[in-house]
């Protein structure tokens, strides 16, 4: 599993920089991690990589921000407010997490897929990405992917 060391904010919206680049029509990319951690600063490169106009913004109590307009569609979910799967389900949310019409970056994953069943409940191409914190700015970021290649090969029949 990859790991990545961020020493501040700017270097976790890096990472999302440049992740975008590799994002494709279908994505899921799950994040789980502390309150604070960093989650919402990597959407943020990730917006940013896919020329996403809008500023980036925790959908804590929204539950969802759309950015449409960029290369792909990016769906930003904070699963934070539900507990169970029929509270995801029940607030409309099922369409962002299963092969979404572009991009959907899901903080709080644990609340729909349980971490250790990924590779036989993941729906389609995703990354897990976990968070842990080192220091006041210090953040580890591990991540793994899980059906990515065929979301290669999807995007670039499109």
């Amino acid at each position: 599993m990859p790991t990545f060391i961020s020493h501040s904010p700017a270097e976790t919206e890096a990472l999302g920089f440049a992740w975008a680049s590799e994002c494709a029509y279908g994505w899921v990319i799950g994040l789980s991690g502390p309150l604070g951690a960093g989650k919402t600063q990597l959407v943020k490169g990730l917006a940013r990589g896919l020329n996403t106009a809008a500023p980036v913004v925790s959908p804590a109590y929204s539950l969802v921000h759309e950015y449409p307009g960029g290369r792909l569609p990016l769906f930003h979910l904070d699963l934070y407010r539900l507990d169970t799967r029929d509270q995801i389900i029940a607030a409309g949310l099922e369409s962002y997490l299963i092969r979404p019409e572009g991009v959907s970056v899901v903080e709080w994953i644990e609340r729909w897929i349980d971490p250790v069943q990924i590779p036989s409940t993941a729906p389609g191409p995703f990354r897990r990405v976990q968070f842990k914190t080192l220091g006041e700015t210090a953040r580890e970021i591990s991540y793994e992917d899980f059906g990515v290649a065929s979301a290669l090969c999807a995007d670039s029949n499109r």
